[in-house]
């Protein structure tokens, strides 16, 4: 079968795997909302966020970043929370949300072949704050649709998540598109399960608390993104 549309995972896939210390994270953010109790609160803001992170795993239910405050007892106005914790959270992550070299020359070559890309992520985060790093990256008028699992029900590998994102590139048959992701259970398991190809980029050290309970048998294993481009050509014109 060709392919009409290639869909990527976002962190640790279209962006370099970091090991990031999430507790800094939190307790730059908890500075800013609470400076006397910097500690506590941050401490609170990351369990929060691990047990989002867990139902996310578990249940394969969507969680926001909203709902991180709402679950560490956080009594934070929409202004605190829009205009002074988000902003700090966003600066920690920004070193961390550049896009690997080797997408922008892979997204115009997709491009020019006529195949449609797409965006499928788990994330906490709103659309917005996406669509800015994408933008700053030359990246966001290459994607013909992008789901954030902040927006809608599901996360990976839920096969409804999956749907969403064929719906967005505007595909009916699984079979015609390429996933790609870092993680053998959300990106690999979840997309053959709903009958896309699996192709899996194993450049992360993802931790052994995050990995799911099935792991996937890609299509395809390609070390590096640059590497992608010869292997949907490949498919493109086989048999």
């Amino acid at each position: 079968m060709g392919v009409d549309a290639v869909i990527f995972d976002w962190g640790g896939t279209l962006t370099p795997w970091h090991t990031v210390d999430i507790r800094a994270c939190w307790r730059a953010v908890a500075r800013v909302l609470d400076p006397d109790r910097a500690e506590d609160v941050a401490e609170r803001l990351l369990a929060a966020e691990a047990a989002l992170w867990a139902r996310v795993r578990t249940d394969h239910a969507s969680a926001t970043v909203d709902e991180v405050f709402t679950l560490a007892e956080l009594t934070v106005g929409p202004d605190v929370l829009t205009e002074r914790a988000l902003p700090e959270l966003f600066a920690f992550w920004e070193p961390y949300t550049h896009s690997d070299p080797a997408v922008l020359p892979l997204f115009r070559a997709l491009r020019s072949r006529g195949i449609r890309i797409g965006v499928l992520s788990n994330t906490l985060w709103p659309r917005t704050e996406h669509e800015r790093v994408l933008q700053r990256d030359g990246l966001l008028e290459l994607i013909d649709g992008a789901v954030y699992s902040s927006e809608i029900p599901w996360a990976k590998p839920h096969p409804e998540a999956f749907r969403a994102a064929l719906a967005a590139v505007d595909v009916v048959e699984p079979g015609r598109v390429v996933f790609v992701g870092d993680r053998l259970f959300e990106d690999v398991h979840g997309a053959r399960s709903v009958g896309m190809r699996a192709v899996h980029v194993p450049h992360s050290a993802i931790p052994a608390s995050e990995r799911g309970h099935t792991q996937g048998v890609p299509d395809a294993v390609v070390p590096r993104l640059s590497e992608l481009l010869g292997l949907v050509d490949s498919w493109r014109v086989a048999p």
